[in-house]
């Protein structure tokens, strides 16, 4: 079986259009700071947004990044290697069972490969999504593989803030903050006086602020005055006509989700999956009825559509 950070020619070239509708779900992407350049990396980020919050994480740099996620997802086989063709390893919770944790061995030998060859690990320490800006207690297992790969090379713990201007809400802003890095060899240094619960424990304590200090207690907001509304209506409903299938679907399925966090990750994989198809449909028929030239611009007007009608929506209505 290959290694999860190996290249594979099918990953790089999924990855700028899964980059490209990653960023198209937001109004702004902005990120700032950088991770360390050498030695281990592990990358630790607030969770609010399900499988948006990684997305975002990997679109910030190009080169390649392994993901952990909790295990229950990997349980059928298809999803098992779908995940692990997306550079995602399982990590069982203590919730899950004790008999279960102890799958995370495995995991954890796959994590220290990882590390060993410069590839950056992001793990979401919470152990669970919590939209709103509050952090959750932090779990041991972060603790764990940063102490491991300590024990055999330099090792950071990157400490970040996903920040979003609206939780809920297609096309809004999200700012992205990587912190100050740990030195986890330096704090082993400095507390090995302490037990290793005691290590543990302080360990995440200090992670929990450096976090809690880059997630945002608010966010800013705004509206557009009533003359600018009216002359962006027109363009909107045209938007809503040609995304019609693609937003349609992607509110009927959210509309069955009971955790609403899962809302926006739902819309991307809709762009994700029916952008091209039906862009390609609208091709057909605006090039079969329509002039060429009243064609090209309703169907470069196609590309921005989704993104339009989702972003202009609350300003409008």
């Amino acid at each position: 079986m290959p290694k999860i950070w190996e290249h594979n020619r099918w990953y790089s070239f999924a990855r700028p259009y899964v980059d490209f509708c990653t960023r198209e779900s937001f109004g702004m992407v902005q990120a700032e700071g950088e991770l360390p350049s050498s030695g281990a990396v592990i990358i630790a980020p607030n969770h609010t947004n399900t499988l948006l919050d990684a997305l975002l994480v990997l679109q910030t740099r190009k080169a390649p990044t392994v993901f952990g996620a909790r295990a229950d997802i990997f349980r059928k086989p298809a999803a098992s290697k779908v995940l692990r063709f997306l550079r995602i390893l399982p990590m069982t919770r203590e919730r899950d069972g004790l008999r279960s944790v102890t799958d995370n061995y495995k995991s954890f030998d796959e994590i220290d490969d990882v590390l060993a060859h410069g590839v950056p690990f992001c793990l979401f320490p919470e152990g669970r999504h919590t939209p709103g800006r509050t952090l959750q207690p932090i779990q041991k297992g972060i603790a764990r593989i940063a102490f491991r790969s300590a024990a055999e090379r330099q090792t950071w713990v990157v400490p970040t803030g996903i920040n979003y201007g609206d939780f809920f809400h297609f096309r809004r802003t999200v700012h992205i903050k990587y912190g100050e890095p740990i030195d986890v060899n330096a704090f082993l240094a400095q507390h090995a006086d302490l037990t290793e619960a005691q290590q543990y424990q302080l360990f995440r304590y200090q992670l929990y602020e450096r976090i809690s200090a880059l997630v945002w207690t608010d966010a800013p907001s705004g509206k557009i005055p009533l003359w600018q509304r009216i002359l962006l209506f027109p363009l909107w409903l045209l938007a809503a006509i040609l995304s019609f299938p693609m937003w349609l679907t992607a509110e009927i399925l959210c509309s069955i989700i009971q955790d609403k966090a899962f809302c926006n990750s739902v819309r991307l994989l809709v762009l994700l999956l029916l952008w091209p198809i039906v862009g390609i449909l609208w091709a057909v028929l605006f090039f079969c009825f329509l002039p060429w030239w009243l064609a090209l611009m309703l169907l470069l007007f196609f590309i921005p559509s989704y993104s339009l009608f989702y972003e202009a929506q609350p300003f409008i209505l």
